[in-house]
């Protein structure tokens, strides 16, 4: 671990304490068609089943309720491409806390929709030639609200940490030993979390963190030992993973706590995206669906133990998801 890692294990019980009651406890599904299909016991950790379809409510909670009550009366500014987003207007809304979020102006509509219906304010922008931490930070200063940024902040890792201490308790009572986690990552908020709190009791689990294959800087990150960059140019349909960088507060954790980082093609979501839908009766969203896609694409390490495969979000526009499930798109 780095010499002052951003989280350590204490502060993800601590989040998971806060967020006991709030939070849902999503469930870890095992299918007997994945375990064949994969040779091997296989444990989905379904965050779509959290508020707002995805892990995000987890973070934006633990990071909203701590807030005094001065900086709650001045509200908060956040930047998310929808998911964070989204779990930040619901804990505002929950903790009364004024929210404004600075969204890409091709967010999917659901998510941007949802976030409205929570009550948050939108702030559009074009993610190609604007920079939504630069529009965050202006409205924040402005307006003396609190930022509130999706991935790179001590208290949003504790929260998504807390999905791995869930999934640790879980597969004990499943009487499942696991060798192997798979986690997708964007900014590496989430897979920083689930690493703290794995590394605290069970070191022994390989986890990995999974991208899209055109926005694999964690991967490259890894092995090259520095923050990489994703080239301007890179698309995806995971429009949750498109982060340009890892975070400066995620990164050092990753580096020191994960066995390494796959990619998968926008193809392999797609077949994993139409897999747990006809096979698991589970709806996700392609960036949700990664680390499921780097498993059936038989990408993941062999383990001698369970997999853990957590599907993150499940927040996909209908029009989009029926033509993936349709084969059209």
């Amino acid at each position: 671990m780095p010499d002052s890692p951003a989280i350590q294990i204490d502060d993800v019980r601590d989040a998971a304490r806060l967020l006991e009651g709030v939070a849902v406890r999503t469930p870890l599904i095992e299918n007997l068609a994945l375990n064949a299909r994969v040779g091997g016991r296989t444990l989905v950790k379904f965050e779509g089943a959290q508020h707002t379809g995805s892990f995000k409510f987890r973070g934006a909670y633990n990071r909203l309720a701590r807030l005094s009550p001065p900086e709650k009366a001045a509200g908060v500014v956040a930047w998310s491409s929808g998911n964070h987003a989204q779990g930040v207007a619901c804990a505002a809304r929950m903790l009364d806390i004024p929210a404004t979020i600075v969204m890409p102006a091709d967010a999917p509509a659901i998510k941007a929709a949802n976030t409205r219906a929570l009550g948050a304010r939108i702030i559009p922008y074009d993610r190609l030639t604007e920079s939504r931490e630069e529009i965050a930070t202006r409205l924040a200063r402005e307006s003396g609200a609190t930022l509130v940024p999706s991935f790179d902040d001590p208290h949003v890792m504790a929260g998504q940490g807390s999905v791995g201490l869930e999934i640790l308790a879980q597969a004990q009572e499943m009487n499942a030993d696991i060798g192997q986690i798979l986690v997708c990552c964007g900014g590496g908020g989430l897979v920083s979390g689930i690493a703290t709190a794995a590394a605290a009791s069970r070191p022994d689990i390989a986890l990995y963190s999974v991208e899209p294959e055109n926005f694999d800087d964690t991967a490259r990150s890894l092995r090259s030992g520095v923050r990489e960059e994703v080239a301007k140019d890179a698309r995806s349909i995971c429009d949750a993973l498109l982060a340009p960088s890892p975070g400066a507060l995620t990164f050092p954790i990753n580096n020191a706590l994960l066995a390494g980082g796959l990619a998968v093609t926008d193809a392999e979501v797609r077949d994993a995206m139409r897999f747990a839908f006809s096979t698991l009766k589970l709806v996700t969203e392609p960036g949700g669906a990664v680390a499921l896609a780097a498993l059936l694409a038989g990408k993941a390490p062999p383990c001698a133990g369970a997999r853990v495969v957590v599907i993150s979000g499940a927040n996909v526009d209908p029009a989009l998801f029926a033509g993936i499930i349709g084969g059209t798109d």
